[in-house]
């Protein structure tokens, strides 16, 4: 029986705040890997191009190497297609291109960032997945997931989630100015459980009782503050959406 597909994955906190991550389905996977292909097309005809460009000089090499110039192609043709999503998504913590045209991210199912192994390991599968084309293994293990994951993802233990931009939604009674969101370069950047906790803060605060809400804030930027041993300042949910904003954009998840 087919799982019942969920809107969100819930992760709690050790401070009992829900952590929720809309989850991607199908549609904007496929997107996605579709701008990724077109880079990787994009990316291969430059090198057809120029290899043709080089074949007077290259292609007497070619002759005398013989099977090596085969088994090379095959080495270089398997590091661009696999090698191409592995690496951006460790390099971009979780975060290919394509996915972060469409603000969607690889985490961890318990919502912390993907090691590079998890990356290799997610993306070796899709040999797996693609079979028999267009992601036919993959496609019918998302469609029996209620995560929506494939074959690479129930290996690494992994899911795509959609990242919805701070800039919208971290507010206090107004528009978020980010020119005053941003802390010095000498500042270390939070800790990862840190910011899932002030994400989490800023994405529910709203829905909290004004004493609850100042008491939280309080509370988290206390504790960060005390751990990066920089001063408190007196605007509490003013300093940790500084803090979230730092860590996004120094720690690989705001601009390109």
């Amino acid at each position: 029986m087919t799982a019942e597909p969920q809107d969100k994955l819930t992760i709690e906190t050790p401070e009992l705040i829900p952590l929720e991550y809309p989850l991607a389905g199908i549609g904007s996977r496929f997107l996605a890997v579709a701008v990724d292909y077109l880079i990787q097309g994009i990316a291969g005809l430059v090198l057809v191009v120029a290899s043709e460009t080089a074949s007077p000089i290259v292609k007497p090499a070619l002759h005398r190497s013989g099977m090596w110039f085969f088994a090379i192609l095959a080495i270089v043709s398997f590091l661009i297609q696999f090698g191409y999503f592995a690496g951006f998504e460790a390099w971009w913590n979780g975060q290919t291109p394509g996915k972060r045209y469409f603000h969607l991210r690889v985490i961890k199912d318990s919502g912390r960032p993907i090691s590079a192994y998890d990356s290799v390991a997610r993306n070796f599968l899709r040999i797996v997945d693609i079979v028999p084309g267009i992601y036919g293994v993959g496609v019918i293990s998302m469609l029996f997931s209620s995560k929506n994951k494939r074959i690479g993802d129930y290996v690494a233990g992994t899911v795509v989630v959609h990242e919805r931009p701070l800039a919208t939604e971290a507010k206090i009674g107004g528009a978020f100015n980010p020119m005053a969101a941003v802390v010095a370069p000498e500042v270390p950047l939070v800790a990862p459980e840190e910011f899932q906790l002030i994400e989490a803060f800023l994405l529910r605060r709203e829905q909290l009782a004004p004493a609850v809400r100042a008491q939280l804030a309080r509370r988290i930027a206390l504790r960060v503050a005390a751990r990066m041993k920089i001063p408190p300042e007196a605007d509490s949910e003013s300093m940790i959406e500084k803090l979230a904003r730092d860590y996004r954009e120094r720690g690989g998840f705001g601009k390109v």
